[in-house]
């Protein structure tokens, strides 16, 4: 039975083969797999892009998606083991997983970090709970560690405009943020960028670095393929050269909710000026949502670079062609 949880379920050939699906789907083709299956979605965090394309991805190709929210509409459910059930949580996951296994074809679940720490969130110890106990696939829609559909579509809408992105310059770079927020996004694109060749270079302030061994995961992917992975902690790094500008806050190092994010680094936000002087073909993107005037000023948004809405359309296509993988339809 396979699951897709994290980007070394695929691997850097079966990411790029479920781009190459994904890019046959957006072209007018169906997924036959996903034909009368039904997908459960469970939500036990916030969502309007992920929830909505993998409901349309189901419904265009003939398929079903119930959505349920834990706490909305279903019983609140427990995910520890071994606690005495005497308080508000009503019901088990593994009871819900049981009978979940019963009802549809696949399962795909969110749930967000807890940022207590690095190690305990890169650990995903609530979505490989599920997996372990899930009798049916489960596909991640973000977890404490990686949002893979996220990163796959990011790739895609990169291949899109960048054919060939051996050694391309992109460059992930933190904006600032009312709160802190997790890495499952950065931590997501670097894995994928680095596993299609691309020449990374993460920026961000000093006590802000990705987790180093996610960091030298994706290095090892780069390598591979003929690209690398750098860090900087200069607001202006890239800001010539990237022919990708990935935007995404996240919390501290180490300690995600350790110091404050609100008010700090103001001047990492993005404007039309940074974006003046990227070269004329390169990309702006954002897995959205975004704060307008906090990560970004607001007229950066229409800038000819942003390729934001591409990303979200592109999600509904990646998801079409993991699920597609994930029911043994493709090798």
């Amino acid at each position: 039975m396979r699951h897709l949880t994290r980007f070394a379920d695929l691997g850097a050939d079966g990411a790029r083969r479920l781009i190459e699906r994904a890019e046959a789907f957006k072209g007018g083709q169906l997924p036959d797999a996903l034909r009368g299956r039904i997908l459960i979605l469970l939500f036990l965090a916030p969502s309007l892009r992920t929830r909505v394309s993998f409901q349309v991805a189901m419904a265009r190709a003939g398929g079903s998606a119930i959505v349920l929210e834990a706490g909305g509409g279903i019983w609140p459910l427990e995910t520890r083991e071994g606690i005495v059930m005497d308080q508000d949580r009503v019901e088990h996951i593994e009871e819900a997983l049981g009978t979940l296994s019963r009802y549809g074809d696949a399962l795909a679940v969110r749930v967000f970090a807890e940022l207590e720490s690095d190690e305990m969130d890169l650990a995903d110890r609530f979505l490989n709970q599920i997996r372990e106990k899930s009798g049916i696939p489960v596909i991640s829609m973000e977890s404490a560690a990686e949002h893979p559909c996220q990163g796959l579509a990011d790739a895609m809408t990169i291949l899109e405009h960048h054919p060939d992105p051996r050694a391309l310059p992109v460059l992930l770079r933190w904006v600032p943020h009312v709160k802190p927020l997790p890495k499952a996004v950065p931590n997501s694109f670097l894995l994928t960028a680095a596993a299609f060749g691309c020449q990374i270079t993460v920026s961000a302030p000093h006590g802000f670095e990705l987790p180093a061994s996610l960091v030298g995961a994706a290095r090892m992917l780069a390598v591979a393929k003929g690209g690398t992975v750098t860090e900087s902690a200069d607001p202006d790094c890239g800001s010539d050269g990237s022919k990708v500008l990935y935007l995404k806050s996240w919390g501290p190092a180490g300690h995600p909710r350790a110091t404050p994010v609100a008010g700090c680094h103001a001047h990492w936000r993005i404007g039309s000026d940074w974006l003046g002087q990227m070269p004329e073909d390169a990309l702006l993107l954002h897995c959205l949502p975004l704060r307008r005037n906090v990560e970004i000023e607001e007229s950066a948004l229409q800038n000819a670079r942003c390729r934001i809405f591409d990303q979200a359309e592109n999600r509904i296509y990646v998801q079409q062609a993991a699920l597609e993988w994930l029911f043994g339809a493709q090798a």
